[in-house]
């Protein structure tokens, strides 16, 4: 079974912020009368939301301001917490916000040597950020996005002012919050990444890397509050998008191997023992190795799971002294296991869902049983399966069958 999911690809060439990505989501279609709606049940008065159209360089984005008489009070996260909490949200939008606001926490705490429930939020603390966090997530929400991927994030260098006083770039809460993802270096003394952007990031992105494969239906430009010294658009991307995601697990390992010393006529007995293991595929490919010499390229697809034994194996049934493996993502079409009736009884296929529809494919062990038993051309099976069709396929419990399922 396919299902089709939006997902999203946070796109943070110039950083982020948490104004930046509100302003990104509203950019992509999230309604802003919605989003004021979602806030009012939040319960927070004593602040404007201000939706602008700003050029930065030669694109045009949506600059969020949230405006406010409240110089940054210090909030304690039980405060935040509470506000949250017994608000009128949807519990998932309450979920997602809490869970933004938890990472600050902790990363503050560290920072500072204090246990996380002392610690009163500064800059983060203010409406303007509550708004930010809690937006984040009605937009996410809204906007049904299931997956959010993200690029890895621009680290400038520098000082910064605050309510903690001097601070290097990045903030320390920022390098707190970020450890684990990818980051680069930048030639900027300014600030890029904000620990709010930061800690929406750390929360919500499940991947880091390169656009990921999907049909874009989206695409939403946040703008920063600041210009750039080297002039580059201060702007964050996010492009949403449809993934096609299979219900059945499509992360595989592929492991590899170059075999110059070893007898193929043991390949039978190890891809059964492989097969028995758990493996999805085997395959054995002739290659042409150094010095001249014939040689075999071994190649197993697993689940992650059963990898250990399948590697395990391949070192003790071959004259492999190393093993190369990689993690990769497949996509397989949707089927199921059973039965056709044939003049010769019942035969074993595989019906599978194709883009232009149903195919039934004949399981080769049941068509070999059927030719041996019968004493006819194991093609004539194969035709009989064909000429049977799907109308009179009968389902059976999924079972293991040879080759990559």
């Amino acid at each position: 079974m396919i299902d089709q999911r939006t997902i999203a690809y946070i796109d943070c060439f110039s950083g982020i912020s948490g104004d930046m990505f509100l302003g990104a989501l509203l950019d992509a279609g999230l309604p802003l009368d919605e989003l004021r709606g979602q806030l009012a049940l939040l319960e927070l008065d004593g602040y404007t939301l201000s939706v602008t159209r700003k050029s930065c360089g030669a694109i045009a984005a949506t600059a969020l301001t949230v405006n406010t008489e409240e110089k940054h009070p210090h909030r304690s996260w039980g405060d935040i917490r509470q506000l949250i909490t017994t608000s009128k949200l949807a519990e998932p939008i309450k979920e997602t916000a809490l869970s933004i606001f938890s990472l600050l926490a902790e990363a503050e705490a560290k920072v500072h040597g204090r246990p996380v429930d002392t610690i009163h939020f500064h800059e983060v603390g203010a409406i303007d950020s509550i708004i930010d966090i809690v937006g984040a997530a009605i937009g996410l929400a809204a906007l049904n996005i299931t997956s959010l991927q993200c690029a890895p994030l621009p680290m400038p260098r520098g000082w910064i002012q605050c309510a903690h006083g001097l601070l290097p770039l990045p903030p320390p809460a920022v390098c707190e919050l970020l450890q684990n993802v990818p980051t680069y270096g930048v030639e900027l003394n300014q600030e890029l990444v904000t620990p709010t952007g930061a800690a929406i990031i750390k929360a919500l992105a499940t991947t880091y890397g390169p656009m990921p494969p999907m049909t874009i239906t989206s695409v939403g430009y946040g703008a920063g509050s600041q210009e750039l010294a080297n002039g580059q658009p201060n702007l964050l991307r996010l492009v949403i998008g449809t993934a096609q995601v299979s219900v059945e697990a499509q992360t595989v390992e592929v492991i590899e191997t170059h075999l110059d010393d070893w007898s193929p006529e043991t390949f039978p007995y190890l891809c059964e023992r492989l097969l028995a293991l758990g493996a999805l595929d085997v395959a054995l490919i002739p290659i042409q190795m150094k010095k001249g010499r014939p040689g075999f390229l071994l190649r197993v697809i697993c689940d992650p799971a059963t990898a250990l034994p399948a590697k395990e194996c391949i070192l003790s049934e071959t004259t492999a002294i190393g093993l190369r493996f990689r993690t990769e993502q497949r996509w397989t079409l949707p089927r199921e296991t059973g039965t056709v009736p044939t003049r010769w009884g019942d035969v074993a296929v595989k019906k599978v869902t194709t883009p232009t529809g149903e195919v039934l494919t004949p399981e080769y062990e049941d068509c070999k049983r059927v030719a041996i038993a019968h004493g006819i051309p194991i093609k004539a099976v194969y035709t009989e399966v064909e000429r049977t069709g799907s109308r009179e396929f009968k389902k059976e419990p999924l079972r293991q069958a040879q080759g990559e399922r």
